[in-house]
């Protein structure tokens, strides 16, 4: 799959093809659908390539820095993602002031038609773009009819709701990683380099991986979660450690030890002879064991609870491992 960066890295030749537009944070099952009305509307046409393009950083934290969301899926990430659903190229577009200024039109001719030469766009019924988001599905349908290209405005719902990536975030927010795995169609993903901590639970007989809680992601919401760590890129001399281990995960700052700066740690269940530091991991979340975390009177009283939450997640991920 490629991955091109603005659009002066596709080319003056490529197409046709049939694209999809969005934000795509967190490529969910709506954006799924999607990928996967594209894909079909491109074997109609002949078996044309299916192109996702996507913007970087998100629009509204160019807009709206105030108010930028929370990130579920970093572009790299993302655009894995929607390769795995159905992408066979996938533009990344930095979103700028300039980029803001194009008028609808501008976008259509520089992007869709000058670049893309898109013979279908396949978005969501809400898509918006342009200037002060003027554009939207009926602002395509009427520049295709001139352009010569297709375009389906789709409904991104089920189980009774909407899928956004807002309700999403929401989700994450409140700690209800199975509502949504559910949405995703996945379990929620952390990733992170394993940094240095301060070892107090390698001397408690529990040894951490433990990565930032970057502010600007979508983490969730402290506590005590059972999930799977996967080794990405190992750090320099680390062994290439392949299976996702299974985890007792602990989100928060350690209020026992008079706090850290928010992180990820994540236990591997049994196994104290990791070599993690350095590496890039990722975490997926299964289940929430308990709420947020405590801070306890004892170091014995720790590790009572320590074992309980180490327990809890082995019942639950037996037999359950990530796809």
């Amino acid at each position: 799959m490629r991955v091109w960066h603005g659009l002066d890295e596709v080319g003056p030749d490529y197409g046709p093809s049939v694209v999809t537009i969005g934000n795509f944070d967190g490529v969910h099952r709506g954006h799924q659908e999607v990928l996967a009305h594209a894909r079909a509307r491109a074997e109609q046409l002949g078996g044309l390539p299916v192109v996702a393009l996507t913007f970087d950083p998100h629009p509204i934290a160019v807009l709206r820095p105030d108010r930028a969301p929370a990130t579920i899926s970093e572009p790299a990430e993302r655009a894995r993602l929607l390769g795995d659903a159905g992408a066979d190229a996938v533009l990344i577009l930095p979103f700028d002031k300039e980029t803001s200024n194009w008028s609808p039109q501008e976008f259509i001719d520089r992007v869709l038609v000058g670049t893309l030469q898109a013979k279908a766009v396949v978005v969501g019924e809400n898509f918006r773009f342009g200037h002060r988001a003027a554009g939207h599905v009926d602002t395509l349908v009427e520049a295709g009819a001139v352009a010569g290209f297709q375009v389906e405005g789709l409904a991104l719902k089920g189980d009774g709701q909407p899928w956004s990536s807002t309700a999403i975030r929401e989700l994450v927010a409140a700690g209800d990683v199975e509502g949504a795995a559910t949405a995703l169609g996945r379990p929620l993903r952390v990733t992170g380099r394993v940094v240095e901590g301060d070892k107090r639970g390698r001397e408690l007989g529990y040894p951490t991986a433990n990565i930032p809680a970057e502010p600007g992601a979508a983490v969730p919401l402290d506590g005590v979660y059972a999930g799977w760590l996967t080794v990405l890129d190992p750090a320099p001399g680390a062994p290439a450690y392949g299976d996702p281990f299974p985890a007792a995960i602990s989100v928060g700052s350690n209020p026992t030890f008079d706090g850290v700066d928010r992180r990820v740690e994540s236990y591997v269940l049994d196994r104290d002879d990791l070599e993690l530091y350095g590496s890039r991991i990722a975490v997926d979340f299964v289940a929430r064991l308990r709420g947020s975390q405590i801070r306890f009177d004892s170091i014995d009283d720790l590790l009572v609870q320590m074992k309980a939450d180490v327990d809890a997640a082995r019942r639950l991920l037996t037999g359950d491992t990530p796809q």
